[in-house]
């Protein structure tokens, strides 16, 4: 494998990532990046989280063609089916082996971050199953427009810590798991929900979801008798299932990557999350990154209509892959997004959620022969965004009064 793409010894993809931390963490870090490899590749851990993927999450997600988005696209599209998991999105793959992680390095308590709701889900879920305390930081902002997914984390045993600061959304989220990290190092494990932050982090989550690009690979072979696509589509906020998704591909040349981010109301608009659009290097939640900041070096706030997206930088694998013009970043506004998820919801009667609707609409962004394969990863179902679906349906031709 390509080493620019893989994290080095002190945790950089080239020039980004890194573990930029404070002083009262570095034993944390430390004995995080000592243990992590071993656990993870050793077949005890391996048993227990292939067993748990397996009989828990429902694994091997479907690799589904649908010849409806085929035909209106002139090539094959296939869609990875990570909506269909336990808990409903790939958040629970990262969760399951995070989990596992922890209960091998004897912590007893479990903070995460959420935006969307889906990774604070996930991690509700497996605490509940491994019997272990836990508290889900998620911004005001997001816990009013994903109220569904507060009422499960809250039913499943987790306390749901709203944060004012900031506007109320995942980055915010993150700065106050951190501070609760700082105040409680020994006992606490922080399971993180995408592919950010201090190394090892982005490694640790890029390696447990990429079970998606492994599984994808076995799956197109058995269809369509190679296991490269064309064309590789998901969506970008953070990035975990962008780096699950491309993880196996990340050196094959015959496959192109594409990335969608979060336009908002357009990436000149000043209500965007389009990170890679419009981002400059510097330091975010631990890591150099691309970040969304000013000519002062301060975060500027990101917008989107989707939770799960509206985030002011990404992973530094991300800004690797951006960087090296390995990957393809398509900026998707927000009623680009709306548009593509109730065109599969009519075509094909799968609702998507907001964040997998920006990788849908980055397919009507690209020409394709017929001959081209397309995955897309469909990484969360659309439950948690009903209300956002009804508000904006009238626009879209479709009854109201529902």
């Amino acid at each position: 494998m390509n080493i620019a793409f893989h994290p080095d010894s002190r945790g950089f993809y080239g020039r980004f990532g890194g573990i930029y931390i404070p002083e009262i963490l570095k034993a944390n870090f430390d004995e995080l990046a000592e243990k992590y490899l071993a656990i993870l590749e050793s077949d005890d851990f391996q048993n227990d989280y292939d067993a748990l993927l397996r009989d828990y999450v429902g694994r091997p997600s479907p690799l589904y063609k649908s010849e409806a988005l085929s035909k209106v696209h002139g090539c094959k599209v296939y869609l990875k089916r990570e909506d269909l998991n336990h808990t409903g999105a790939h958040k629970i793959n990262n969760a399951i082996g995070q989990i596992l992680l922890a209960k091998r390095m004897g912590k007893s308590r479990i903070i995460a971050e959420t935006g969307a709701g889906q990774h604070g889900v996930a991690t509700a879920t497996v605490c509940a199953l491994m019997k272990m305390p836990c508290v889900v930081y998620m911004g005001v902002t997001d816990i009013a427009r994903q109220m569904p997914n507060v009422r499960k984390m809250k039913l499943l045993g987790a306390e749901v810590k709203p944060v004012e600061s900031g506007n109320g959304t995942l980055k915010d989220a993150v700065n106050e798991a951190f501070r609760d990290w700082v105040t409680h190092p020994a006992e606490t494990f922080y399971l993180i929900g995408s592919a950010v932050g201090p190394h090892p982090y982005p490694d640790i989550v890029a390696r447990l979801q990429s079970v998606i690009s492994s599984e994808i690979k076995q799956q197109l072979l058995d269809k369509e008798g190679r296991d490269n696509m064309d064309y590789l589509v998901a969506c970008l906020g953070g990035g975990s299932n962008a780096a699950g998704t491309f993880y196996h591909y990340l050196d094959d040349a015959r496959v192109r990557l594409i990335v969608a981010e979060a336009g908002g109301l357009g990436v000149s608009s000043g209500k965007t999350a389009a990170t890679i659009a419009l981002g400059s290097e510097g330091i975010l939640h631990g890591a150099r990154t691309y970040v969304m900041q000013d000519k002062d070096g301060q975060i500027t706030e990101p917008y989107s209509i989707s939770a799960g997206l509206d985030y002011p930088g990404v992973g530094p694998l991300h800004a690797q892959l951006a960087a090296t013009k390995r990957a393809t970043p398509i900026a998707v506004n927000d009623d680009e997004a709306l548009a593509a998820a109730y065109e599969l919801n009519a075509l094909d009667g799968i609702l998507p959620a907001i964040e997998s609707a920006h990788a849908l609409a980055a397919l009507h962004k690209l020409s394709f022969k017929p001959t081209d394969i397309v995955v897309v990863t469909l990484s969360g179902r659309g439950d948690k965004d009903i209300d956002t679906y009804m508000k904006y349906a009238a626009q879209y031709g479709i009854n109201p009064n529902l």
